[in-house]
């Protein structure tokens, strides 16, 4: 690959290398500041924090952090949903020296507690709604401080009232009987640091930016360290990649989590490194409140998942041509495989374009994507990044690399990549690994393929490889067949135990609104594109399927499912 032979492919003004600034990841954050003061950085239900109020809002948090003994390097939660107060904590965080460890907050106090040990959390910034949560892991972690802010604070005056009367009570973001003894409002901060300025605290592109918890597929839970320079390479990769966005005239709905680097990296700091305007979705799942945002803020940038596209292309209100969609321009598809069926009707309502994309919590986002001008392959991740070299290798002994269009591990080197996982020296020296010449590639676990013009697909996970009678079947292969089926709204595949084959394939089934069908109807349909060997013999029919939160299915939470209710 020494060519880079996908470069060739890029669109006119994607450049093929970048020169990336030197210093911390919130220069983007005081650039957009200057150039666009006014424009909003973030709305959320109408009410605008404007790019200059971000930069000083965090800066003042900042100080406040550093007045409670943050210090450099220390970690630094975030509990909360896609807010205003989340881009406030991110950026105060990396302002303050410290490091971002956003968690989940549908985190159960078990899951926290694992968390704030391994990474050493002694802050943590909370919604009022998660704030029991928290406070019912706090006695088994060191978190000594916890910040508290209510959804409600970023809020019109109007929806204010209204939320207070209506929805907090109800919704849980009222904290009876007030905060615990040394815990602080947010807003009490504020007030309290609203003349302090940024603290003077040298920070390089070496330090370290952020702590990304990866590992919902694959088992426990490793913490990826992302320095300044890795965050701030990427954010640039995404933004040059975007050839057709304008500076300061961008809106990106931001429905995908920003706990998650996806959303954190390829939403929040492209929109933040472009001048572009976040519309702020707290809950994905509520479709009315994403449609509502698209249409009312006219959304031309929409990171998502195939999941939040199925959603909406199959929602009565899309359906019927309630909703105007026809802002949106594109779409990066990323964390689950996209089916083709979904783009197209995507594409179809909207009128904007859909773009299959690849990436990791290890590199801390995006490493392929689709040109966004140039020929959008069916089934493919696109070409790498910028700056970046990427090998598909054997099998067999992980290091040959294979010839154009063989299947093998796709393994990368880039600007992005992590610096390891966070006290696991083992599954570091595992995933990071050293050429001859000194080179450090990054192991992805993923099966993939190349072809000739340097567009990638990927195959499956390593791990999930299925094994009917000796033969080789790939999950997602079988998926994307059942997908095609027209009752079929989305579907899991795996690999259960079997005692005359050792392995067989097991489907499980989400139909569209009204339909049905059975398992021999649905083993026909495959039998016409599967050679017999990977067509299921087993099926189950759901209401839904597991999924990360950034929809990526859980098939390994289906298997132990199926074995728990097989007793094995």
């Amino acid at each position: 690959m020494k060519d880079r032979p996908w470069v060739k492919n890029y669109d006119k003004g994607v450049p093929a290398t970048i020169e990336y600034p030197k210093g911390p990841v919130f220069q983007f954050l005081d650039q957009s500041a200057q150039k666009y003061p006014d424009r909003a950085c973030t709305i959320f239900k109408g009410a605008v924090v404007t790019f200059k109020e971000m930069n000083e809002i965090s800066d003042h948090l900042a100080g406040g952090l550093v007045a409670m003994g943050v210090k450099k390097g220390d970690r630094v939660g975030i509990f909360m949903p896609n807010s205003p107060q989340f881009v406030m904590a991110y950026f105060a965080i990396l302002k303050a020296g410290g490091v971002v460890v956003a968690t989940n907050p549908l985190y159960t106090p078990a899951e926290i507690e694992h968390q704030a040990n391994d990474s050493g959390i002694e802050v943590m910034f909370v919604m009022t709604n998660f704030y029991k949560t928290i406070k019912a892991a706090q006695p088994k972690t060191k978190i000594r401080k916890i910040i508290v802010t209510n959804l409600k604070e970023t809020l019109p005056p109007v929806l204010r009232i209204l939320f207070t009367l209506l929805r907090e009570k109800k919704g849980g973001f009222r904290i009876d009987g007030g905060l615990g003894q040394g815990d602080v409002w947010m807003q009490d901060v504020l007030k309290q640091h609203a003349h302090t300025p940024r603290p003077k605290i040298e920070i390089t592109g070496d330090d370290t930016a952020m702590f990304q918890y990866s590992g919902g597929t694959t088992g426990v839970s490793k913490a990826a360290v992302a320095m300044h320079r890795n965050v701030l390479a990427n954010a640039l990769q995404i933004r040059n990649w975007f050839v057709n966005a304008e500076d300061g005239k961008e809106v990106v709905l931001m429905a995908i989590p920003l706990f998650h680097v996806y959303g954190m990296v390829a939403g929040m700091l492209f929109a933040i490194t472009s001048g572009a305007s976040m519309v702020m979705v707290p809950n994905p799942r509520d479709l009315k409140d994403v449609l509502d945002n698209i249409a009312k803020y006219k959304a031309t940038i929409f990171p998502g998942v195939p999941a939040l596209y199925n959603g909406i292309n199959n929602h009565p209100d899309v359906k019927a041509g309630k909703y105007n969609l026809s802002s949106i321009t594109a779409c990066v598809s990323g964390s689950a495989p996209l089916m083709r069926e979904t783009k197209e009707e995507f594409e179809r309502l909207t009128g904007g374009k859909v773009f299959e994309a690849y990436g990791l919590s290890e590199a801390p986002t995006g490493t392929h994507c689709n040109p966004l001008n140039g020929e959008n392959r069916d089934g493919s991740i696109g070409m790498p990044l910028p700056d970046m070299d990427v090998k598909i290798i054997s099998l067999d002994d992980s290091e040959t690399e294979v010839q154009v269009g063989e299947i093998g591990e796709i393994i990368m080197h880039g600007p992005q990549v992590m610096k390891g996982y966070h006290n696991m020296p083992t599954e570091t020296a595992n995933t990071l690994r050293a050429d001859k010449n000194g080179k450090i590639w990054l192991y992805t676990g993923d099966i993939a393929r190349m072809d000739e013009d340097g567009y990638f697909y990927i195959v499956d996970r390593k791990k999930e490889l299925i094994k009917p009678g000796g033969f080789q079947v790939w999950p997602r292969e079988v998926e994307e067949v059942l997908m095609e089926h027209p009752k079929v709204m989305d579907v899991g595949v795996a690999g259960i135990p079997d005692p005359q084959r050792g392995e067989t394939v097991k489907a499980w089934i989400v139909f569209k609104p009204g339909e049905s069908a059975t398992p021999e109807e649905l083993k026909t349909f495959c039998k016409e594109k599967l050679a017999p060997y990977k067509v299921p013999t087993h099926f189950e029919f759901r209401a839904e399927l597991p999924k990360t939160t950034v929809g990526k299915i859980l098939r390994r939470e289906l298997v132990r499912q199926h074995k728990e209710a097989a007793g094995k």
